[in-house]
């Protein structure tokens, strides 16, 4: 099923949530379950961040359920033995000699703007860019995150492409008009800007739309118009049938707490509202390589275009 809908190898390339900074406090332990595979991030007790595979090369022991932090390690539940950040074993307790291959992979880590990410690259290469810091994040100016999250039956590529699919926000979210979205790329980055215009009882009011795509893992979009608006979004492959999705919104304050507080719940509403109009057909539709594409539908073809590179799995795989 999953691969007839969707030709896309496995997992793509890019930066990936795998926790937020705020719910991993040093000596915390978290299993995680994503890429298809079992994880353990853990925050040391100097405060690093770390992610592992899962699994410890003595026997097996899964790192993430009963493991302790210890020091700047993580403690096996079963015998003890201690992984470092760099995936080698740093204590064996009853051992005079540590096995020379006693170790296990480990995970770029970078840790801003709230989130903790992993590094994905089906060919092994190191990364190939980094992520911004957004000046929104921890500005008085600026409300804390409000979150959502959702587990979805799709991919990373049909969550981004919708982005710039402009047709459908009018005829399946019903918004007064079609956004005229302009594009443009600059490598890992997808740059998409179009024109906002709501309606409010005082009348309409001009706003703007500007996404960044970083790859298909971090997307910000900012809103102008009634209230600048950030929102923040991290998609994760869960396996080759589910996605991690996480939306963080952040409301530049007006004069009044009670305005900014108000203004800001019906725009998450109204987001959320879209996105979950979006969920059953993300769920139900298949993907076609050569879609019929016209006049209006947005730069879907531009979208493709740069998403490729995304895949270095497949052009690894072509190359032998």
């Amino acid at each position: 099923m999953t691969e007839r809908r969707f030709p896309f190898p496995d997992y793509p390339d890019g930066w990936f949530r795998v926790g937020y900074s705020s719910e991993l406090k040093p000596g915390d332990v978290q299993p995680l379950t994503y890429f298809g595979q079992e994880l353990v991030l853990f925050r040391t007790e100097s405060g690093q961040a770390c992610v592992l595979d899962a699994y410890c090369p003595h026997l097996g022991a899964h790192l993430g359920h009963g493991g302790k932090v210890k020091g700047d390690n993580i403690e096996c539940p079963f015998h003890a033995w201690q992984i470092g950040c760099d995936g080698h074993a740093k204590v064996v307790p009853y051992a005079s000699k540590i096995p020379p291959r006693a170790c296990v992979r480990t995970w770029e880590v970078d840790e801003k703007n709230g989130h903790i990410f992993v590094w994905h690259h089906g060919g092994g290469a190191a990364p190939l860019w980094r992520l911004p810091d957004l000046v929104e994040v921890g500005s008085a100016d600026w409300t804390e995150f409000y979150r959502k999250t959702w587990k979805i039956r799709t991919r990373n590529q049909e969550m981004a492409e919708n982005g710039v699919d402009t047709a459908h926000f009018r005829y399946l979210h019903g918004t007064t008009n079609m956004p005229d979205a302009v594009a443009e790329v600059k490598g890992h980055l997808f740059i998409s800007k179009a024109n906002n215009d709501m309606s409010t009882p005082r009348g309409g009011v001009q706003g703007s739309i500007e996404v960044n795509s970083h790859a298909f893992g971090f997307t910000t979009t900012r809103f102008t118009g009634i209230v600048d608006t950030l929102l923040v979004t991290t998609v994760t492959p869960i396996d080759t049938d589910y996605v991690d999705v996480h939306f963080n919104f952040t409301v530049k304050k007006v004069g009044d707490a009670n305005i900014t507080k108000g203004v800001g719940k019906a725009f998450v509403k109204e987001v959320t509202r879209q996105l979950e109009q979006d969920i059953p057909v993300w769920e139900n539709k298949i993907f076609l390589t050569r879609p019929l594409i016209c006049d209006g539908d947005g730069p879907i073809g531009l979208f493709r275009s740069w998403a490729r590179q995304f895949y270095s799995s497949a052009q690894s795989e072509a190359a032998e």
